[in-house]
């Protein structure tokens, strides 16, 4: 059996960004790729998406942003080629199309079977992502004889579609980007609308990114948040990486010809349904936005009636959508913008919670050794950021580091 001090599941940005701080502080590693390196920002990605954070935010250990726009947002496809280069730059001793098929507990520390030989590791690191296993609900099976159906990270762009009016359920930040691009390209689009989270894309001249970043948004610990629980259950930001630095939110959407449906609820015979809860999600999402701005204000120093951007409302109609035949609507695509979920079958470890995610406290599992990184809220609020991965590896490099050590004076 082979072995290493460290095994890293996942040769993303999360477990690039381990490696690094690991070999940083010279502890022997290695990292297990299913695919290739940063396969899924290819495989999850449509063709025109660019990244949601400007570019300064986007650095990763030992690699800042060294290009002529900062300010601007890269297309994922030049991001994913750009992480095979990064992982050269300081020679990652990643194994990639090496499926891993199991992690179990095994002499004191684990052991890592895989398509390609089996490992021995003292330690672990669980860098699998937030965006995992595309998460499509079982209604959607009952709209599959009468259109086609793809999850948003199937998506590649409007003419992949079959002709005819496009359903997208979900205005994340996918659902409302993918529904932009398909009225731009002459689509009628309809949006099943649930709880979301709206910011303009700039506010007082700069990025919204930016005033949460020198406000200390982005850095608040996880700790010090009211409520985590309702924190975690919080929908991504409604934003999108324009060149223009547009906003893709629902009123803009509204002003290019897109209908707005509340929430899917049911769908059979070729029908589909929407909850009445539209006017109540738009004004959710209105309040918690203006609560922000203002926040951005007074940290500023700018009183009522400054030189903000402007806030175009969201026009509720007087009525919304409760039900839509699908052929008489010539909807023939419906794109499933629902998220994703985290899937680890192949860790027989007892750190799954009741809702199948890893339980831990700022990466650091109940079980000695395992760790984990790169998870929404891990540590602080950008955890699951590009950019926000590198300082939570460097921490957890650190704890690593001291484990190794413990367990090493044990032994001896």
């Amino acid at each position: 059996m082979l072995s290493t001090d460290v095994a890293i599941i996942g040769a993303g940005q999360a477990g690039l960004a381990m490696s690094r701080c690991l070999s940083d502080r010279a502890i022997d590693h290695l990292v297990f790729e299913r695919d290739e390196i940063g396969s899924r920002w290819k495989t999850h990605a449509w063709d025109s998406l660019r990244l949601l954070t400007p570019n300064w935010m986007n650095a990763l250990p030992g690699s800042p942003y060294r290009g002529a726009e900062p300010d601007g947002f890269m297309p994922c496809s030049d991001f994913a080629a750009s992480l095979p280069a990064y992982a050269a730059s300081f020679a990652a001793p990643v194994l990639t199309r090496t499926m891993v098929e199991s992690v179990a507990a095994h002499c004191g520390g684990f052991r890592i079977a895989t398509n390609r030989g089996t490992w021995r590791a003292r330690c672990v690191v669980v860098a699998t992502g937030q965006c995992d296993q595309p998460l499509v609900p079982a209604i959607a099976r009952a709209t599959e004889r009468v259109a086609t159906n793809i999850h948003s990270s199937e998506y590649r762009c409007p003419a992949a579609l079959p002709d005819g009016a496009v359903l997208v359920v979900g205005a994340s930040a996918s659902g409302v980007q993918i529904a932009n691009e398909l009225r731009a390209a002459g689509r009628e689009v309809v949006v099943s609308v649930g709880r979301h989270t709206r910011l303009p894309r700039t506010w007082r001249g700069c990025d919204i990114f930016w005033w949460l970043d020198r406000m200390g948004v982005l850095a608040e610990r996880t700790r010090d948040i009211a409520d985590p629980a309702a924190a975690m259950r919080q929908p991504s930001l409604q934003l999108a990486g324009r060149p223009d630095r547009a906003s893709v939110d629902l009123a803009a959407l509204q002003s290019r010809g897109v209908r707005l449906a509340g929430r899917l609820v049911a769908a059979e015979g070729g029908s589909v349904a929407f909850a009445p809860d539209l006017p109540v999600n738009v004004i959710a999402a209105e309040a918690k936005m203006h609560r922000l701005l203002e926040r951005i204000d007074t940290f500023a120093g700018v009183g009522e009636g400054g030189c903000g951007s402007a806030r175009m409302p969201v026009s509720l109609p007087q009525s919304t959508p409760r039900r839509l035949s699908l052929a008489a609507e010539n909807i023939r695509s419906v794109v499933w913008a629902t998220g994703y979920r985290r899937s680890f079958p192949w860790l027989m470890a007892p750190v799954l919670g009741s809702d199948g995610e890893l339980v831990h406290r700022e990466g650091v599992t109940p079980v000695p050794g395992l760790f984990a990184l790169g998870y929404r809220l891990l540590r602080k609020r950008d955890s699951n950021f590009i950019g926000g991965v590198g300082t939570d590896a460097a921490v957890l490099a650190g704890q690593i580091s001291s484990f190794l050590g413990q367990r090493g004076e044990e032994a001896a």
